[in-house]
């Protein structure tokens, strides 16, 4: 038992089973003062028990909290990071932070300059310097361009649309930007100013916006997102921008964007009724009032268009002119003639049983896929030849590790970026052409545009792949990146799992940066586990653990911590796990579930209770991921609750456990890491938590708050788990 198990243990206060009652649902009164003097509390108790742990490789020197977090904010702050970039006529655009931009600096610079070592860059927008002349805590939410009319390639943008947001929440405003005199128009002189709410403002022409956002009461879904699509023009009120379509309120939001391609410009409505749930719309706005054309597809398919080509993915199969597509395949075809009810479709990928389509990304005239096998990335480019008739090739074979595509620019070129990259192996930027291609010739060859060096030892280092097998036969694969022990080695290696499972998203290869430095380089070992519920071998891998399914990833995941163990990578006392938000429900369930398999948990911006989760903030959103805890549903859903399934008789069980989140996160209430918390202390758990006043969903706002966030989560796990070469037990 740690520090935090000393404090005084109140009468067990639990929830009831049934979800009847909820001594802690104070808690989540966001900004309360109770509630927020409770978490002071708590966060003092944690940095008080965290910052005191000795670093063992400086004896006498400063404590390991402070080490990691001074390394981890180097890392976060280096200045030979790869800018990441998007082109918008001659200009990349890219935003930035360092130790002397926190909220970070928008800036652009031409290609032919960051090609060099030293790029020229043009700061745009400095936000540390806006929110001092403000007096606000703005965090940079993103920018979008307005293509001039008529612009031949090059001509400079001077329309943007800038998204920025209190803390890191999620609502955010928009206020629009001139990029000649550099700086915001204001409502006075008929700048576009979108008040805060969790919406968006889009761009049709300089003088017409699409608006999605809360326009007052009834204007917003039972999720908190925007109900209505509007065309607002300049000059007029946004309160009587002109209404082109409505969803329901249970509906979990609506989005509305233009498509500005030369010669292809068309407006997109979406009703996103949830998750993967769709009605998709073709606004024709020549008509008074705008007419919608509907998309006529299956609601879980996602349909677009780039030039003339319709790009169809369905996450079912799909029956349709006398053929079958199967979930999880890519189908293109003429766009006006599906439209017409005339289609003429060609599948570009085929799903099989170990492989799924991770990415696509088209250029003026290819289609470039990214594909995953048993979880390892392959490229492939698919063109039409003069016939018409598609033609594949594999792309750039020698390319090993995650890729990455995107394109340069879509509607004017075939130039791509690759980014590759591993666990070990910092990133690089690659500059592509595929312009020979179309025309039966060889893509040219990958130029080196960027590359970032080691921030961490990665001597001795080896990543390996490895197949658990589930409760129910799955093969679930895993990474492992850890040093081969040694005959000799006395104990196992303190390890790190790290997982999600859930919402279709995949988990892939990353340089591990930060986590190399405070985890792999002091000895320890990381795994991370490609359950289902994610996105690594397609819709049918998400879909197994959907809803009733749920525990088919926990299965899983307690399926690669028995099998690590088993391998004698690692034992009980020095295996720990570590998820957020969705993987924060992971871990909760681990917890409650399989204590006797881990040393320490950890568990961030987490779901926990899933009796009220559709009542806060965004969670009504996810009930098609999890299930409606006000019906019947509630029978499974209580099987998969961790704040339900806490048990008196079990505390001392509980491995030493560590809760962190967000009073910003205004998308997984804070709640639910409060309340979890309090009811572990009423049974005298080893617990702490720690919330961050800033960050929204992703905990940290800043650098300098992701180091402080990460260099107390490591102490945690060397307290706990480490060994003497990494921090005492």
């Amino acid at each position: 038992m740690t520090d935090a198990a000393a404090q005084p243990a109140p009468s067990p206060q639990l929830p009831a089973a049934d979800g009847s009652s909820d001594p802690h649902q104070w808690l989540e009164d966001v900004t309360g003062e109770e509630a927020l003097a409770w978490v002071r509390d708590r966060n003092a108790r944690a940095e008080a028990e965290l910052e005191a742990v000795p670093d063992p490789r400086e004896p006498g020197g400063a404590p390991l909290a402070e080490t990691l977090h001074q390394e981890i904010r180097e890392i976060l702050d280096a200045k030979d990071k790869i800018p990441g970039v998007v082109k918008r006529g001659r200009y990349l655009y890219n935003f930035w932070t360092d130790a002397e931009h926190e909220r970070g600096l928008w800036r652009r610079t031409t290609l032919e300059s960051y090609r060099t070592d030293e790029p020229e860059w043009e700061i745009l927008l400095d936000v540390d310097a806006l929110n001092e002349a403000e007096g606000e805590d703005w965090v940079w939410h993103g920018a979008s361009l307005l293509r001039p009319a008529g612009a031949a390639d090059g001509e400079p943008y001077r329309h943007a649309l800038i998204d920025l947001s209190h803390g890191g929440s999620d609502a955010d405003v928009t206020r629009e930007f001139d990029l000649e005199t550099l700086r915001f128009v204001p409502e006075s002189e008929g700048g576009f100013v979108r008040p805060e709410a969790k919406g968006s403002l889009s761009w049709i022409d300089a003088d017409t916006v699409w608006v999605c956002t809360d326009f007052g009461e009834g204007t917003v879904t039972s999720s908190g997102y925007a109900r209505q699509a509007r065309l607002w023009r300049r000059g007029t009120p946004l309160a009587e921008a002109e209404l082109v379509h409505e969803v329901a309120e249970n509906d979990m939001a609506i989005f509305a964007a233009h498509d500005s391609t030369p010669g292809w410009e068309r407006d997109w409505i979406i009703e996103a009724h949830a998750f993967y749930d769709n009605t998709i719309h073709v606004v024709d706005r020549s008509q008074s009032p705008p007419t919608l054309e509907t998309i006529e597809v299956p609601r879980d398919l996602e349909a677009s268009a780039h030039r003339d080509l319709g790009i169809f993915t369905p996450r079912s199969d799909w029956e349709i002119g006398g053929g079958t597509y199967p979930a999880g395949s890519l189908v293109v075809g003429d766009f006006e003639s599906f439209q017409r009810g005339e289609p003429e479709l060609h599948m570009l990928f085929e799903p099989t049983a170990t492989t799924s389509l991770a990415d696509m990304t088209i250029t003026r005239s290819t289609v470039v896929l990214s594909v995953l096998e048993d979880v390892i990335h392959r490229l492939e480019v698919h063109t039409r030849d003069e016939h018409g008739q598609w033609v594949r090739r594999d792309l750039y074979p020698e390319l090993s590790g995650s890729l990455g595509v995107s394109a340069v620019d879509p509607d004017e070129n075939d130039e791509i970026w690759v980014s590759v990259t591993g666990f070990i192996e910092p990133t690089t930027l690659r500059l592509g052409d595929l312009s020979e291609v179309p025309a039966g010739g060889e893509p040219g060859d990958l130029q080196l545009v960027k590359s970032t060096p080691a921030r961490f030892d990665a001597d001795g280092l080896e990543v390996s792949q490895h197949f658990a097998t589930s409760d129910d036969g799955t093969r679930v694969p895993y990474f492992e990146i850890s040093r081969p022990a040694s005959a000799e080695a006395a104990e196992p290696a303190p390890t790190l799992m790290f997982g999600y499972g859930g919402f279709e998203i995949s988990l892939t290869p990353s340089y591990l940066g930060a986590i190399g430095k405070a985890w792999l380089e002091r000895g320890g070992t990381y795994v991370l586990a490609n359950i289902r519920g994610g996105g690594e071998y397609g819709p049918t891998w998400h879909q197994a653990a959907l809803r009733e399914n749920r525990h088919r990833a926990y299965e899983d995941f307690a399926s690669v911590a028995r099998d690590l163990v088993e391998r004698g990578v690692t034992d009980r006392e020095h295996l720990a796990v570590r998820g957020g938000s969705n993987g924060g429900l992971l871990t909760g369930n681990m917890l409650v579930q399989y204590p006797d398999l881990f040393g320490a948990v950890i568990i961030q911006v987490p779901l926990l209770d899933m009796k009220r989760y559709n009542q806060l903030l965004a969670g009504y959103s996810w009930m098609a991921e999890y299930g409606d805890p006000d019906t019947e549903d509630w029978e499974f859903l209580r099987t998969f609750s961790p704040y339900h399934l806490l048990a008196e008789e079990r505390a001392a069980d509980y491995p030493p456990t560590f809760l962190l989140t967000s009073t910003r996160d205004d998308r997984v209430h804070p709640g639910h890491a409060r309340k979890f918390t309090a009811a572990l202390e009423s049974l005298g758990a080893d617990v702490r938590s720690w919330e961050n006043t800033e960050g929204g969903h992703g905990g940290a706002a800043t650098n300098e708050q992701a180091a402080r966030m990460n260099a107390l989560l490591y102490t945690f796990l060397w307290k706990t788990i480490g060994t003497d070469d990494g921090a005492a037990s």
